[in-house]
């Protein structure tokens, strides 16, 4: 058996932090822009300096978010069903959704960890694996932040991208006429969480269970999606669903002063969301709508340029923006009503 052991912040950072994080220099691939502007990393996490230092040239446009993550307090943690990989996998895919769903290129992480003196060596370093894991998928550095003690496990995270200057997509510019589009279908989050939380196994559901969960254990932050939206020129208002597709709809329409009509034939529903649905006796739209943390891209083309853009990108027509100022849901038939689903609001208690 394998004794615990519970370094201080000093050991943790020589044992864990820089075995993990080294040799940053030569990792950073360069961002280079068409008009000559450039990206390069001269110090990063291996450094140990109290920050890292980029070298800008060029006309580009430096795009910085934050995000905090629940940590322990994640339901589905609390019920066994994450780990501490999962929950630093998932500090990083929050952070650099919100990068992707300005169209821009991530370019550094800056991740702070706080925890409890019960959280000994191993358990930290699967935090700080976590992170590492995730900045290597979506090809992104950690490159520096804090760690040290707190009174339990706290998350969070503020990712760097940069993009052609002017060339950010805000979720402010929708127009009349724009084709709402979505990456991915949304709503695996919502039924984990769902199918979890009624405590009634079905033996068809558990094993569509491992599909859903990674929804929670490996979200997608979808980065190559938006640079793709951002390169395109076209695309006129984006965001993410990290708050669920109900809010990103109507933070679309509100911040753009427009009003967006989806139709229901268009919205995808997966299989295992419409068993889940079923299984607890609620509208698979519910849960597909909802504050499902999907980590999908929400964004609105205009008509006359949405098929070209669909030759280069795969993605869902769900509806149209409208002039008149309210969301609403046209049904198969005909019928319009509000969108079905809960809008996560961040006073409210956990959504996970």
């Amino acid at each position: 058996m394998v004794s615990e052991k519970f370094s201080d912040e000093p050991t943790r950072l020589a044992t864990a932090i820089v075995p993990l994080f080294a040799r940053q220099a030569s990792e950073f691939v360069p961002v280079s822009f068409p008009d000559g502007g450039r990206v390069d990393l001269t110090a990063g996490a291996d450094a140990q300096d109290d920050c890292a230092v980029f070298r800008l040239a060029g006309e580009h446009d430096l795009v910085v978010g934050s995000d905090y993550v629940r940590g322990p307090k994640f339901r589905l943690y609390e019920m066994g069903h994450l780990d501490e990989y999962d929950l630093g996998y998932y500090l990083v895919a929050a952070n650099l959704s919100d990068i992707a769903a300005m169209g821009a290129k991530p370019i550094g992480l800056l991740s702070v960890v706080r925890y409890p003196a019960e959280m000994d060596d191993a358990l930290f370093g699967l935090v700080m694996r976590g992170i590492r894991g995730a900045c290597a998928a979506f090809g992104c550095l950690n490159v520096g932040g804090d760690i040290g003690g707190a009174e339990r496990l706290i998350l969070s995270a503020s990712a760097l991208g940069v993009c052609p200057a002017g060339r950010a997509l805000l979720r402010s510019g929708a127009k009349p006429g724009d084709v709402v589009c979505l990456t991915a279908p949304t709503g695996p989050a919502a039924a984990a969480m769902a199918y979890l939380r009624s405590g009634v196994p079905d033996l068809v559901i558990d094993s569509l269970l491992p599909s859903l969960l990674s929804a929670w254990k490996r979200p997608v932050a979808r980065v190559d999606e938006g640079l793709a939206l951002g390169a395109s020129g076209v695309v006129t208002s984006c965001l993410d669903t990290s708050d669920g597709l109900k809010a990103a709809l109507l933070s679309i329409a509100e911040s753009s002063g427009v009003g967006i009509d989806v139709d229901e034939r268009s919205i995808p529903i997966p299989k295992a969301v419409a068993a889940v649905a079923a299984h607890v006796d609620v509208e698979p739209l519910s849960l597909v709508m909802g504050d499902s943390v999907d980590f999908e891209l929400v964004f609105t083309v205009p008509p006359t340029q949405v098929d070209d853009l669909a030759e280069a990108l795969s993605f869902h027509r769900i509806g149209v923006v409208t002039e008149r100022p309210e969301v609403v849901l046209t049904g198969k038939n005909g019928e319009r009503a509000d969108l079905p689903g809960e809008a996560w609001r961040h006073q409210r208690d956990g959504k996970a």
